[in-house]
C-alpha cells in the first residue's frame, strides 16, 4: 500500500496544496477537534463517490458537510429556531445539524443521500478551519478510516488505514476528543438525537428545552435520517436486474451491455458507459430523480455488479423499489 503524502497542518503552504488537492476531486484527510476526517469536495458527486470508495462503505449514508463559519453553512439549510440556538451555541464544535437542503445548495445528491435534509457541522480548530476556509465550500468528512475501524485520532492512523486512497494528509497531531460529533436532526417540528457524540443530551436540552423530543426515532440499524426500507424511492415502480425494458419503462444502464428491448425504453440513462463503480455511484441519485420526473411509467434498472461499490449501489436501489411505508 502506497502512503499517502504527511504535510504538516499548520503550514500555510501546505493547506494550500491540500485545498487545490480538493478542487482537483482528490481526498484530504484533516484533524478536526473529534477525530480526523476523510474531505473531499461536497459538491463533486465523483468525488463524494471516491471517500466511499476509500472507506469500503457499505451503503451510502448520508456525508456531514463541513464548513468554515456559521454563515457559509446556513447558505445550504433551511435554520428554524432549534437549529439557530444550537448553532449559537456550540458552532464551531463537535456538534452536527441535520436541517432541509436549500434548493440552491451545491452539496450533490450523493453526500445527502438522496434525501431532502442536508448534514452540516463546523467543526473547532485552528487546522480545520484554515483548511475550510482556503477552500472555500462544503466538504464532506466522514471518518478518516476504513468502515468498521477504529477512528483515526492521528495522521499515521489515516495513513495506515487508507493509504494512497487520500492524497494528502495533514497532521495537527492526536486529536483532542476521540469521538465523533453529536448528530441533532432539526428538520421536524422537534429536534431528534441522531447520535451521541461529543455534546451531551443533556447540553442540548439545556439549550432547546421543550424544542427536543425524547424520542430519538431511530431503530438502531444506522443513526441517520431517512433509513427506513422505502425511502429514497421514485413516485414510479422501480423494477431491479432487468434483462428486457418493457413498452413504457425507463432504463437505468450500466458499462456496454444493453437489456433486449432497449427500443422500448421511454427514456434511457447509462449509469457508467465504462463500467466504473465510482462514476456509477456518482451518478446514481440524480439519475433516479431526472428519470422520476421524466414520466416514465416505471424505471427499469439493468444489473449493477455486487463487487466494490456496486454493493451499495445495489442497496440503494433495493430501497428504491421496496414496497412503500404506509407513513413514509
Amino acid at each position: 500500500m502506497t502512503a499517502p503524502r504527511i504535510l504538516p497542518a499548520n503550514d500555510r503552504e501546505a493547506i494550500a496544496l491540500a485545498a487545490d488537492a480538493l478542487r482537483a476531486g482528490d481526498l484530504v484527510a484533516f484533524p478536526t477537534e473529534t477525530v480526523y476526517g476523510l474531505g473531499a469536495d461536497a459538491g463533486d458527486p465523483r468525488a463524494v463517490a471516491k471517500v466511499y470508495a476509500a472507506k469500503g462503505r457499505p451503503s451510502f449514508n448520508p456525508l456531514i458537510s463541513h464548513f468554515a463559519d456559521t454563515a457559509s453553512a446556513q447558505a445550504h439549510g433551511a435554520f428554524g429556531d432549534a437549529a439557530m440556538r444550537l448553532a449559537d451555541a456550540f458552532w464551531p464544535g463537535p456538534l452536527t445539524l441535520v436541517v432541509s437542503r436549500n434548493q440552491a445548495s451545491n452539496i450533490s445528491d450523493l453526500a445527502c443521500a438522496g434525501l431532502e435534509t442536508v448534514a452540516l457541522r463546523v467543526p473547532k480548530g485552528a487546522d480545520a478551519h484554515a483548511l475550510l476556509a482556503a477552500f472555500g465550500g462544503p466538504v464532506v468528512a466522514p471518518s478518516a478510516n476504513r468502515s468498521g475501524y477504529v477512528s483515526a485520532t492521528t495522521a499515521q492512523h489515516v495513513a495506515g488505514d487508507l493509504g494512497e486512497a487520500v492524497a494528502i494528509v495533514l497532521d495537527g497531531g492526536p486529536t483532542g476528543i476521540g469521538i465523533e460529533s453529536t448528530i441533532v436532526d432539526c428538520s421536524g417540528e422537534r429536534a431528534r438525537i441522531l447520535r451521541s457524540g461529543a455534546i451531551t443530551r443533556e447540553q442540548v436540552r439545556e439549550v432547546l428545552g421543550e424544542l427536543l423530543s425524547d424520542d430519538d426515532a431511530h431503530d438502531g440499524e444506522i443513526a441517520a435520517p431517512g433509513m427506513m426500507a422505502s425511502h429514497y424511492a421514485p413516485s414510479v415502480p422501480v423494477r431491479l436486474d432487468a434483462r428486457s425494458i418493457l413498452a413504457g419503462e425507463a432504463a437505468i444502464l450500466f458499462g456496454g451491455t444493453e437489456p433486449s428491448g432497449l427500443e422500448n425504453a421511454a427514456h434511457v440513462a447509462n449509469l457508467s458507459t465504462s463500467g466504473d463503480l465510482i462514476e456509477a455511484a456518482a451518478n446514481l441519485f440524480t439519475v433516479l430523480r431526472d428519470l422520476d420526473a421524466a414520466g416514465a411509467r416505471a424505471i427499469a434498472v439493468a444489473p449493477i455488479p455486487q463487487t466494490g461499490l456496486g454493493e451499495a449501489i445495489n442497496d440503494r436501489l433495493r430501497r428504491a423499489a421496496a414496497p412503500r411505508d404506509s407513513g413514509s
